[in-house]
């Protein structure tokens, strides 16, 4: 990892888990963050997970049981040197581990401690089970996903536990990182996807609408609008339409020929109006095909674009320019993010094999007590 990054210096231990911890420990380490990875040993292959997930790239990884007292040790004397540990179990497996943060605290006062769950580590349901969909659905974040007569729209994990979860995470650590190096105390980070999911609505409740339920689809433009919509095209694809304020309203409108048509231009915010207005629209993308409609509005601050996979995003020329999707063996991965003046995009660093440096690193701290460094 090159020394220039931003979090150079900072060390991470992540206890392996799925998703949004992993993920947020990425984050880090894409930051220039050296992040030991600890993974768990497995005789095999896991069902539904790859062996080598792309939220493992740039760490280290050491393979430990920490149901053995020996292995506990180990994590113990990383972390006496650590800046943060993740890790992203039901409320009290870390302790019952004796891993907790009492025990982490004792040997490492300025130790962030960052814990990934989806509830929380208390409350009614902090021992439940669930998934991206259930967090986002009891904070109320589904709420506004799906028009009156039809059902909630189901996103991809990413809202709960990327938006919700990782991203607030990271948050939590790099503010809990600043605290201890100013005042030489860490802290618990409790990120709860069902809390990030919820404060992300915030945005929501500064839109007009039936602000005290939250608003519903209906009533939020930004979901019930006809110009804040996805629109079928005659070969299938699709283009997304979000033309918010007026001046980029009347652009699309004139794209379309739609400038003298008073229902169009009368009705933006009117509610009412909008399930109509979307069902023209409709009929408009059907006439041709997604191509048409990227040419039409090409250049234009009518905010159209076309809805792409990864794969088509790749070879477009945004990404020609800035570099965010990379192919590696195959297999696209997206560049680091956010960026910083007088820094290229990264290549994404390589994906450890796992346990490929618990030698080293044993040796290391066997030799001596300090953090054990990358190579």
């Amino acid at each position: 990892m090159p020394k220039d990054r931003p979090l150079a210096g900072v060390r991470i231990v992540e206890i392996e888990g799925i998703g949004p911890g992993p993920f947020a420990a990425m984050m880090l380490a894409d930051l220039g963050a050296d992040v030991v990875v600890v993974h768990r040993p497995r005789s095999g292959p896991v069902i539904g997970l790859v062996d080598r997930p792309v939220t493992d790239r740039g760490k280290r990884s050491l393979v430990l049981d920490l149901k053995s007292d020996a292995d506990r040790d180990v994590v113990l004397k990383l972390l006496v040197h650590a800046d943060g540990l993740i890790e992203g179990f039901r409320p009290g497996v870390m302790e019952r581990l004796g891993l907790g943060p009492d025990i982490c605290h004792a040997v490492n006062p300025r130790l962030v401690y960052g814990r990934m769950t989806g509830w929380g580590q208390d409350g009614p349901l902090a021992e439940r089970a669930g998934h991206d969909l259930n967090y986002i659905s009891m904070a109320g974040a589904l709420w506004s996903s799906g028009l009156d007569d039809e059902r909630p729209a189901v996103p991809p994990t990413l809202v709960g536990d990327i938006g919700g979860g990782a991203l607030y995470l990271v948050a939590g650590m790099l503010s809990g990182i600043i605290a201890a190096g100013r005042t030489g105390q860490g802290t618990v980070v409790d990120a709860a996807i069902y809390d990030g999911a919820a404060h992300m609505q915030n945005l929501l409740m500064s839109i007009a609408g039936r602000v005290e339920e939250g608003p519903s689809a209906q009533a939020n433009p930004l979901v019930g609008a006809h110009w804040s919509r996805t629109y079928r095209c005659a070969d299938g694809g699709f283009v997304s339409v979000q033309c918010l304020e007026p001046k980029f309203y009347a652009e699309f409108l004139g794209k379309l020929d739609l400038s003298e048509d008073m229902d169009f231009v009368e009705n933006q915010f009117n509610k009412d109006a909008w399930p109509g207005l979307a069902d023209r629209l409709a009929l408009i993308f059907a006439a041709h095909k997604r191509s048409h409609w990227e040419k039409l509005f090409d250049g234009s601050d009518a905010c159209v674009a076309p809805v792409l996979s990864p794969r088509d995003a790749f070879a477009r020329p945004q990404n020609m320019a800035r570099q965010t999707w990379h192919e590696v063996n195959g297999a696209l991965q997206a560049a680091a993010a956010p960026r910083f003046d007088g820094q290229s995009p990264l290549f994404p660093a390589s994906i450890p094999e796992r346990g490929q440096d618990t030698k080293i690193i044993l040796d290391a701290l066997r030799a001596s007590p300090e953090w054990p460094c990358a190579n």
